[in-house]
């Protein structure tokens, strides 16, 4: 399996969205047991959401154009 064999090349801005999904996760998870961020669960998760199909978006879109050259 070719798969995780793929090298991609990112520029700083475009880990801007992975950092972003990475955080709004870690602070979702944190905050579950924190009464601060109750009120913004809906907020991180959407965060969250759009963050990773973005993110996944970008990496497969970066791995077809890497793998046709």
């Amino acid at each position: 399996m070719n798969f995780f064999k793929i090298k991609t090349s990112w520029s700083n801005s475009e880990f801007i969205l992975i950092k972003l999904c990475m955080a709004s996760a870690y602070i979702l998870i944190g905050s579950y047991f924190h009464e601060f961020f109750k009120n913004y669960y809906t907020i991180l998760i959407v965060v969250f959401t759009i963050t990773v199909i973005w993110f996944v978006y970008q990496w497969l879109k970066k791995m077809k154009s890497q793998k046709q050259q």
